[in-house]
Order: C-alpha cells, then structure tokens, then sequence
C-alpha cells in the first residue's frame, strides 16, 4: 500500500519543517534512509542507558540532586534533538534518494513505537521518584507512559482502518517540550522539578494535565473524528466494526494485564523496581504494535490474541497468586531480558526477511545481486 501521512501541526509545518529542509541539504546522497533512522534510535538507547547507570531507581533528581553530572542533561537535550531531527528526515532522505520502501517504512515506525516508550523513561529522570516531598509516584509514572502508549496506538489503530496516518500534535510539542525540559534541568539543575510553579503546581503535575488534556481532548477525538470522516465518504479499509476494532484487542489485555499486576504484586513490584518494569511495558507494547503496522501494511488481519500475552499471563497469575513468592522480583528481570531478546530477534527477522524479499540491503542503497 502507498504510504500517505497528513501533518496539520503549525510548529511542525511552520517551524520544525523549514528547519528539516535546510539540514536535509546536508546528507549524503549514498546515506541509505534506514541509516538515518536506526542512528536516531541508537543515540535514544545509548542516552537513556547513560541516565540509568546514574539514576536506576529515578531517587537522584530528588532524594539526593547532583547525582546526575549537568553534562549528561545537555547530552539528553543534544540526542533527543539528533534523534528528533533523523527521524524528521529519514522519510525526506528516502524521497531525494528515490528510494522509499515498504521496509523503511516499517523501520521508522517500528522503532518509533519502541522508542515512545524510551523517551519518557529518560523524562523520569528528570523530575524524579515521589520521596514524600516532591517528585511523580511510580504509579504516575505508570498512568503517564500508558497514556503516551495509547496515543501511539491510536494513530495507527486509525491508519490501519483509514490508510492516512495523521501524524498526531502531541508528537512535535512533546520533543520540543523534551528537549527544553532537558537545557532547563542543565542551566538551572534539577531543583527547579521541586519547587512549585503556579499556585502550588509542580512543574510535572502542569506537564501531565498537559498530557492527560491533550490525550484525551484532542488526540483521541481527532482520531474518532478521522474515523467517522472515513466512514461516511465510504473510504474505510474494514467493512466490518469487528475487523475495525481488532487491532485495540491485544494493546487493551495487554494493558490490563501490566495493571493487574501493578495493582496486586505482593511485593509492590512497580515500586521495588520501575525502571524495569516499565522498561518491559514499554517493548511489550512496541512488540504488540508492531504486529499492528505490519497488517496495516500488508492489508491482512491482526490475530486476536498477540503471543506475548499468553506468557504475561502466566507470570501475572504466578505473580499475584503468591505463587512467585520472594522470587517475583528476579522472575520480573528474567522476563524482561526475555522479552525484549525476542522483540530485537523479531525485529531483526521481519527486516531480513522483508530486505530479501524487496531485494534491497537495510543500510545501504546499493541493489542486492539476484541468486
């Protein structure tokens, strides 16, 4: 299927484009597109593992600033705009190069639906665990990266019954806000995450009504709205209301699964460890999507149960259950490196696989030879 996206954001076509044109210019014509978009990827993971190893357990920002050097708050700001930036370009790259593939397309938003998740578990850091005083609760953080995940499902839950992707608000002004947020922690330190703004509001508490707002008033009409439009000029890809919600099935156990456990862990596993439970959330979820952008792709129908709920299921149940007992926390670390193996060698899989089959290379324009 032709790959069509419809962007209506004013930062975004009167701001960020402008600038996206003139750094384009810059980019060698022998650079493959895929490149771009796996560096901007990279350069997320390589941040967000130099803020774990200084704040595993998100406390540094709160119970004890300075934990975290002020250089490792420029670098966040400095690769969360590469990043933004390669994934702005990778699409105008492919275009110059003519060399626009089903495959990259899968790429970018493969690896935009991971990192999503990516991004706000680095934001975390910024503004810290609750210590009482200040800080975001881990259940915040929870609530917060959920809803973020649903945004991203929504737009190509809407893709995969319309076959426009329009490229949500919430994206442009949530890098934007980012890398502020960053530059600010790094001019100011991370004090001012812990003093009230505006009438007794925090920063944060402004930043997820903020999120919350615009989630629930604008992206998700937008996307019903989109959806009705389609309905009524008779362009839907699904006749049936069935095949329409079918992609919403998997994300919602998925999701009510996660929260079952949070809710009834024995041990408060999302308080004893976040970072790796939401880290699990966060490629769960990517690995559920990515199922979603390849039937949107291919025009074929989702499953109705994604595999990775039967495990879930199982670990949640042992959870809960009291099964797991004083073990929960160590079966919770060896799923999670499970998991997100099986996400990296499916995501490897689908891009060789897809890279023979179009008979093209991932990172490289050169044309394969033909066996």
């Amino acid at each position: 299927s032709q790959y069509s996206a419809v962007d209506t954001n004013p930062l975004s076509v009167y701001i960020m484009q402008p600038i996206w044109n003139k750094i384009i210019k810059i980019v060698p014509l022998w650079i493959a597109p895929n490149l771009l978009t796996f560096s901007g990827f990279v350069l997320i993971l390589f941040n967000y593992f130099l803020i774990s190893f200084y704040d595993w357990d998100y406390t540094a920002s709160g119970t004890s600033p300075g934990l975290v050097p002020t250089w490792v708050w420029l670098f966040s700001a400095f690769t969360t705009f590469c990043a933004y930036a390669l994934d702005s370009i990778d699409g105008k790259h492919a275009r110059r190069t003519q060399s626009s593939t089903p495959l990259g397309e899968l790429f970018d938003h493969g690896l935009d639906s991971w990192a999503t998740s990516i991004f706000v578990l680095s934001f975390f850091s910024v503004c810290s665990r609750d210590n009482g005083k200040t800080g975001v609760s881990v259940y915040t953080m929870y609530i917060y990266l959920s809803i973020v995940l649903f945004n991203f499902m929504c737009s190509h839950w809407e893709k995969y019954n319309t076959g426009v992707l329009f490229l949500p608000w919430g994206y442009d002004i949530s890098q934007v806000v980012l890398i502020a947020a960053y530059l600010l922690t790094s001019v100011v330190g991370v004090e001012v995450w812990q003093k009230p703004l505006l009438l007794g509001y925090y920063i944060t508490d402004i930043l997820v009504i903020l999120l919350i707002g615009f989630s629930l008033f604008l992206s998700f009409p937008q996307t019903l709205y989109n959806i009705h439009r389609a309905h009524l000029k008779k362009t839907l890809k699904n006749d049936s209301l069935y095949e329409g919600l079918l992609p919403l099935v998997s994300p919602l156990l998925l999701f009510i699964l996660l929260t079952v456990w949070v809710v009834l862990s024995p041990s408060n596993i999302l308080a004893k460890q976040p970072r790796l439970f939401l880290w699990m959330v966060g490629v769960g979820f990517s690995n559920v999507i990515c199922k979603v952008i390849i039937c949107q792709m291919s025009s074929t129908r989702p499953e109705l149960f994604h595999w990775f709920l039967f495990p879930l299921a199982l670990v949640v149940y042992a959870a809960i259950s009291g099964l797991l007992g004083w073990m929960e926390e160590a079966v919770l670390v060896v799923f999670t490196a499970l998991v997100t193996a099986a996400h990296v060698h499916y995501g490897v899989c689908v891009g060789r696989q897809l890279s023979e089959h179009l008979n093209i290379y991932i990172f490289s324009l050169k044309k394969r030879v033909q066996e």
